[in-house]
């Protein structure tokens, strides 16, 4: 008896015609039965948010008449893609769910606000092995060709040997040729920050309004973060856990009087 394709769910948050998630698509065809349920329109930097306070719509399209995957696009965010897929699309439980690829890092920090991580961590907070992938160019035309094989290989393993559980895979893929590219690093997340300010300027109308603005700082001198892994021209892999709380700390706290 032969054994049934592994069922695909991809999504992302750059919008379901973003040349990322097309890239994506692409790979995921290779090894199973893809659906596709992205939103219509960016949503980067939606961290987790879910839509409660307003429909949601989520229409079957075509984006190419030439690949067998179904495709919806959906009016939220990609949390609520990763939700309405699971409990209203897909007539079982994915075995995978991809998200990605993202336009720009999502290393370090940039993971608590990426709307692809949060998709792959909602998704994995059910029990699917999930990765987010994304690529440090954020150009529309940016080449996705050399990250296609560090997907196919990271797919392939977590499809051969799963996830711990409440784990999901952060993997950042350095803007570079495939012949300069090192390999894989298994990394922690660097302790990085971004120094915020805002632009303030006037409206037309003498309104005051703002545009955020930052520098990324990175302090961590370790060898053994993504940032150290990207900046020497590997692809860095991050095991991400959902459960926020502090171990460490509890016995500290513990000692309050409380």
């Amino acid at each position: 008896m032969s054994k049934k394709k592994p069922l695909i769910l991809v999504t992302n948050d750059d919008g379901i015609t973003a040349p990322g998630i097309r890239a994506l698509i692409e790979v995921m065809n290779t090894f199973g039965e893809v659906v596709v349920v992205a939103p219509d329109s960016p949503q980067s930097a939606m961290g987790h948010a879910i839509t409660i306070n307003d429909t949601l719509y989520c229409n079957s399209i075509i984006v190419d008449k030439q690949a067998p995957q179904k495709e919806y696009s959906c009016s939220g965010t990609p949390v609520d893609c990763v939700k309405i897929a699971i409990n209203e699309l897909l007539d079982r439980k994915p075995d995978l769910c991809v998200s990605g690829v993202n336009h720009g890092s999502n290393s370090s920090i940039n993971v608590i606000y990426s709307g692809t991580m949060s998709a792959a961590v909602e998704a994995g907070t059910v029990g699917i092995p999930s990765i987010g992938f994304s690529l440090l160019d954020y150009a529309q035309d940016a080449d996705f060709e050399p990250a296609k094989k560090y997907i196919k290989l990271m797919v392939e393993q977590c499809l051969a040997q799963g996830l711990p559980p409440g784990v999901v895979l952060n993997v950042n893929i350095p803007k570079l040729p495939e012949n300069q590219i090192k390999g894989v690093k298994v990394c922690r997340q660097a302790d990085a920050y971004w120094q915020e300010s805002f632009d303030k300027r006037k409206s037309p109308l003498g309104r005051d309004y703002y545009w955020l603005t930052g520098e990324f700082i990175n302090k961590d001198k370790g060898q053994d973060t993504d940032e150290w892994a990207l900046a020497n021209g590997y692809v860095s892999v991050v095991p991400v856990q959902f459960d926020l709380t502090a171990h460490h700390a509890i016995k500290d706290i513990n000692t309050w009087d409380l």
